[in-house]
């Protein structure tokens, strides 16, 4: 599938389809790598104490798991996201959790959950940029939200902040046809990166109190799991799963060796920058 090809398809069909099939694949190295973004936001909801937590984007189920055992036995949290492969898998998850930890999955757009709710907190780890109108989609899971619910949501700030995010779109740029340059605000990794374009959004969704943070986390790898990163995950990896052994081995090769400032022995370390993104219903 070529890169123009990736591009033109909808969140639901990428998410579906090749980015889905990605992520599960990557799933344990996924889960590992954002673990700290996990663990700000199990403190954020026990800061808050809800009882109800809807988590935007929930992909396999690491955060909406990790969130139902902080408040079990007595809340419960419930995953919403796009992909049904991935609301599968995290429902197999799910099946193997203690008694008493409550989490539940629905599979399509998480602000359509009819009959969902209500909820008495929001949280979302990198599940609220892909939202084709975005305003709506908050204004709707506003309404699925008891009055004065926090929001606590983290999503990367800008492409020049996060080089490893961007570092193999660079190295392989001489080599293949021009990628689609990304627009800003636009449904995708970095739609986020403008704080005045996110208060936009949440002012004009109905939402108050609202602040975004700067946090800079420090992310590791195994120097093993970086070739399987870069060869399933992000712009490139996804538009050459189709392409051949030649042309793969010949492009990773290089956008590997790019990669080479990020890694220190048997371990790569980058810095995520993003945003903590907090409202209030």
């Amino acid at each position: 599938m070529g890169e123009q090809n990736i591009a033109a398809m909808s969140q639901s069909d990428l998410w579906n389809g090749p980015a889905g099939q990605a992520w599960l694949h990557m799933q344990a190295l996924l889960d590992s790598l954002f673990e700290p973004f996990e663990a700000l936001l199990v403190d954020a909801v026990r800061w808050h104490g809800p009882h109800a937590v809807l988590d935007i984007g929930c992909g396999t189920g690491a955060t909406t798991l990790a969130i139902a055992r902080a408040l079990a036995p007595h809340g419960s949290c419930t995953g919403a996201d796009l992909s049904q492969m991935m609301i599968d898998r995290a429902r197999q998850r799910a099946a193997q959790e203690a008694d008493g930890v409550h989490a539940n999955f629905r599979s399509g757009d998480a602000s359509r959950l009819d009959g969902a709710g209500p909820f008495d907190m929001a949280t979302s780890r990198f599940g609220v940029m892909f939202f084709d109108d975005p305003a709506a989609a908050f204004e709707r899971i506003r309404a699925a939200m008891v009055p004065d619910a926090p929001l606590a949501a983290i999503a990367w700030r800008s492409p020049a902040e996060n080089p490893f995010m961007t570092c193999a779109e660079r190295a392989a740029a001489p080599l293949l046809p021009p990628l689609p340059p990304m627009q800003p605000g636009a449904p995708g990794q970095f739609a986020f990166a403008d704080p005045e374009h996110v208060r936009a959004i949440l002012d004009a969704s109905g939402w108050r109190d609202v602040t975004l943070s700067p946090i800079d986390i420090a992310c590791t790898m195994p120097e093993a799991g970086l070739m399987p990163y870069l060869s399933n995950l992000g712009r490139i990896g996804i538009a050459l799963q189709q392409a051949d052994a030649a042309t793969r081995d010949h492009v990773f090769g290089i956008v590997r060796a790019a990669f080479d400032p990020f890694v220190d022995g048997d371990t790569v370390r980058f810095n995520a920058a993003c945003w903590m993104i907090e409202a209030r219903a």
